[in-house]
């Protein structure tokens, strides 16, 4: 992959999954309210159902309790003159009262006439159940509750049926009345579909808004990238360009310097040479002096090779360090233009690495270079010293000073300044620059991180 379609895919893949999750919680969060909810619901309806059976069963038995307490065990016409009032209570076309025997043999049953003197103890509905065996047990144990399968009279069809039955001792009856279920199943299942439109509704409406938030955000990122990149591009080609016309200037100067110096200083040496070959052959007196003037020129030669060699790279720094290098600059420096130059380095640690080193003289160098072209000073002061194992390095003039923001634009000090910059952002370090009508003090500070290993410094100390 490219280095755009990473950028890409490490934008979209956590976003994407961003959604995702928001939305998966969100979903989940809704179906588990709507579902505590529905739940809580169904509890209360059923909670009112049972209600409602215990209350149509103490009104059943408050009908039959005059009769039922003044009746013997066998009293025939007591017991057909309770199944009549049972018989008689009806509530609703579903609702009803029935009556079974202990055996199981039914006695009372509006809805369903083909069961009565008929024994039910091993009717079972769809789900297994022993439906009249299991109201005998629950009636003798006290009376309660029991859920069953139950054919609903209204409609025909087996639905779900919850039950209250009690017992007649005295007449080995058990009396029950019962709801149908259904009706609250209903509506749980009405409000599940509610919910799951709720749902559905509330992820479209997540989708809505998170979608088009994330593809904004999304594409404020990439446009952020994308332009920071082309500005990262636009940066390394003028970049580029500044080592490369850095580099021409370089070759330039020296082209002159040969040219200029060293190649006229050279022809004179060997003019010279050829004016003393001459008068030795013709035995002139005074062909020794000129052979001498020649050496002198070729001394002069010489001189100007090893400044240029120690422009380009000062022998001093690989063999004696930067402190040595600095002070030879110094003095080369002062030598070469007048200016008052002074150095102080009796506090630097010498703990730098070599290319460290190298930036901080490059650094000076090319101060020197601006001082020497640009500031007119007649006081140059140098310190290079050591604060917290960081080394430091400043350059002081009492020039004319310069306007950054101007200079650093284009141009002459401002390539310097920004080559400068560079050497130091390279090793994480700072160039600080103060300039005024008084004069320009230059700061260049390097982190911990450009010192050696505390193994090699042993090894250097």
């Amino acid at each position: 992959m490219t280095l755009r379609h990473q950028i890409i895919a490490l934008a979209i893949i956590p976003l994407v999954i961003s959604i995702l999750a928001v939305t998966t919680f969100i979903t989940w969060q809704s179906a588990n309210l709507a579902k505590n909810s529905i739940d809580t619901f169904e509890q209360n309806m059923l909670k009112t159902k049972e209600a409602e059976i215990l209350n149509l069963t103490n009104l059943a038995l408050s009908a039959i309790q005059t009769i039922y307490d003044r009746a013997g065990p066998d009293d025939e016409a007591a017991k057909q003159q309770v199944a009549d009032i049972l018989t008689s209570l009806d509530y609703g076309k579903d609702g009803y009262f029935f009556v079974y025997d202990y055996d199981g043999n039914n006695i009372v049953h509006p809805r369903q006439s083909f069961r009565h003197g008929h024994n039910w103890i091993d009717l079972t509905d769809p789900d297994g159940d022993k439906v009249i065996a299991e109201l005998i047990a629950t009636a003798k144990a006290g009376g309660g509750l029991h859920q069953y399968k139950w054919q609903k009279p209204s409609t025909g069809q087996i639905a779900d049926k919850l039950s209250f039955v009690v017992s007649l001792d005295k007449w080995h009856w058990v009396v029950g009345t019962g709801v149908y279920l259904d009706d609250v199943y209903s509506q749980s299942a009405a409000a599940n579909k509610v919910m799951r439109a709720n749902i559905r509704r509330t992820f479209v409406i997540v989708a809505l808004i998170a979608v088009p938030s994330v593809l904004i955000v999304f594409t404020t990122c990439m446009l952020l990238t994308f332009r920071e990149r082309r500005m990262a591009d636009s940066r390394l080609k003028e970049l580029m360009q500044r080592v490369i016309d850095t580099q021409e200037e370089e070759r330039t100067r020296l082209a002159r310097e040969l040219h200029d110096g060293i190649s006229q200083t050279l022809l004179g040496v060997r003019y010279a040479m050829d004016l003393a070959g001459r008068k030795v052959r013709t035995n002139v007196d005074d062909a020794a002096q000129t052979i001498e003037r020649g050496v002198e020129a070729l001394n002069g030669a010489i001189k100007e090779i090893r400044l240029l060699s120690h422009d380009l790279r000062p022998r001093v720094l690989d063999d004696l360090g930067l402190t040595a290098a600095l002070e030879a600059l110094c003095h080369h420096f002062a030598d070469r233009t007048g200016i008052e130059t002074k150095i102080d380095a009796s506090g630097f640690a010498g703990t730098l690495k070599a290319e460290a080193s190298t930036a901080l003289y490059r650094v000076a160098q090319e101060a020197f270079n601006n001082v020497e072209r640009h500031s007119g000073a007649s006081k140059l002061s140098v310190k290079l010293w050591s604060d917290g194992g960081r080394a430091r390095l400043t350059i002081s003039d009492n020039g004319t000073g310069f306007d950054g923001a101007r200079d650093g634009a284009s141009g002459g000090a401002g390539l310097g300044l920004r080559n400068m910059q560079e050497r130091m952002a390279h090793f994480r370090g700072l160039l600080l620059i103060n300039s005024s009508e008084a004069g320009t003090t230059l700061t260049a500070m390097m982190p911990r991180s450009a010192n050696l290993a505390a193994g090699k410094q042993a090894e250097a100390a």
